[in-house]
């Protein structure tokens, strides 16, 4: 085998094994959640909120009946959620997504992809960020 070949393989070696690394270190988000421009998206690439008044690990969701009107939950699906994501139960007895124990909603005011336009409403919603 000529030199050139040989250093060939090893990098080829070395960059698949380097990319097979990063794929396991890497878990795909559930529910098709995506973090782009600093802020989680829900599969429909609208932006993801939290409610400061939701307390991270309860379990719960604390923005039901109107409330959820104009901030419609990221509902869990068949998402099977790890890492920093897990699912809440909410009042009506659904699913909803929640990141690192902090339930996600979308804002009904948003229109399109990448509005943030519900970030600091109230002084109690926030842009979900990864």
């Amino acid at each position: 085998m000529s030199r050139f070949a040989s250093l060939r393989t090893a990098a080829l070696l070395v960059l698949g094994a380097a990319s097979l690394i990063g794929c396991a270190g890497t878990p795909a988000a559930p529910g098709g959640v995506m973090a782009r421009d600093g802020l989680l998206a829900g599969p429909n690439g609208m932006t993801l909120y939290t409610f400061d008044r939701d307390t991270a690990g309860s379990g719960k969701s604390v923005c039901n009946g109107p409330c959820a009107t104009n901030w419609p939950p990221l509902m869990a699906g068949s998402a099977s959620p790890s890492g920093d994501y897990s699912v809440v139960t909410r009042d009506d007895g659904g699913k909803q997504l929640a990141y690192k124990g902090k339930p996600l909603y979308y804002w009904a005011k948003d229109s399109k992809p990448g509005d943030k336009t519900g970030d600091g409403f109230n002084g109690v919603w926030r842009v979900a960020a990864p």
